[in-house]
């Protein structure tokens, strides 16, 4: 591992698409482009063949990818099936002891799961938008959002663990590429009230993306899309109204909670999933009483926030239910 190498000199500045793309869970700025990317990932699957006649494609198992293929063969691909990031350089002995892992593993899944390969010299945008620190960095994408990482050629053995974590939590390949898929299935239209909430959002303007989605769940309380975004609005609305070091206040008062549920929201919206989960479990295992309750409350608003499917989400549940009972 050679931290702070992809780095190389200022780079290329991500383009505002591919930043939305991969600034993780909670960047309001990508609820769009996610969005979009699932509607074209199910608008492909109901033009496939659906009568399964003939033996059908072999499964895509790896791709190469640049800044201009990213949404297509990552983000779009990562609504039909988990991809797999290999960010690697062609001066990185590390990665040479890594990628042939990957592809053995790659073919092995049978499409269960995509590996793409980026080079991050080539594509130094795609490296700093995903804050690559070290290569051979490897990062789990499903349904546009990143769900597990490790960084360094790990031995064999863990990274099939990896891998095998990171299809389990995905519903164990929903839809390989190539394979049996939701074939058929028309894309669902767009929801104008969305739209209109979105817009909002990427304005900036939280409040009245708040009041539109409120809208929406007085009208259809099962709305589900609303629902997540109503959550994500939220979260913004209390981020920009927290001090610009609200991490650092609370590191250095580790008893005051209102700065511990301030600094998790930031942690969170920054996409340090695991700071933001560790700091409120902190609090509800030394706390008690309504201090307890409002961390444990905060805690569970940002597992809905991250997704249940998340294996992160699944590990801190655990770690909640031990430090409360």
């Amino acid at each position: 591992m050679q931290p702070g190498r992809p780095q190389r000199g200022a780079g290329p500045a991500p383009s505002p698409a591919l930043s939305a793309a991969l600034a993780g869970a909670v960047d309001l700025s990508a609820i769009r482009a996610r969005n979009e990317a699932r509607e074209r990932a199910e608008a492909q699957a109901a033009q496939a063949p659906a009568d399964g006649a003939g033996a059908g494609p072999a499964p895509v198992t790896v791709v190469d990818v640049t800044e201009a293929t990213f949404q297509a063969e990552v983000l779009d691909r990562s609504f039909r099936t988990p991809v797999v990031l290999d960010l690697w350089a062609e001066w990185c002995g590390p990665c040479k002891q890594l990628s042939p892992v990957l592809e053995k593993l790659a073919a092995e899944g049978g499409g269960s799961w995509v590996l793409a390969k980026i080079d991050v010299d080539t594509n130094q945008a795609i490296a700093q938008a995903l804050r690559v620190q070290g290569i051979p960095a490897v990062k789990a994408v499903f349904q546009g959002q990143v769900l597990g990482e490790f960084t360094g050629a790990l031995p064999e053995s863990q990274v099939r663990q990896f891998i095998d974590a990171v299809v389990e939590a995905t519903g164990g390949a929903a839809g390989a590429d190539g394979a049996d898929g939701e074939a058929g299935v028309p894309a669902e239209p767009e929801d104008p009230r969305v739209t209109a909430a979105e817009d909002a959002t990427a304005q900036g303007d939280f409040d009245e993306a708040a009041r539109q989605y409120r809208a929406i769940l007085a009208a259809e309380p099962a709305h589900q899309r609303a629902a997540e975004a109503l959550r994500e609005v939220e979260l913004l609305r209390r981020v920009t109204a927290t001090a610009p070091d609200a991490v650092a206040r609370a590191d250095a008062a580790p008893g005051d909670v209102d700065l511990a549920l301030a600094a998790a929201d930031v942690e969170l919206a920054e996409g340090d999933v695991p700071a933001a989960f560790g700091r409120l479990l902190a609090v509800v295992r030394a706390s008690a009483g309504d201090d307890r309750e409002r961390a444990r409350t905060r805690l569970v608003e940002l597992f809905a926030i991250v997704g249940p499917d998340d294996p992160r989400v699944a590990t801190a549940r655990r770690d909640l239910s031990r430090a409360l009972y």
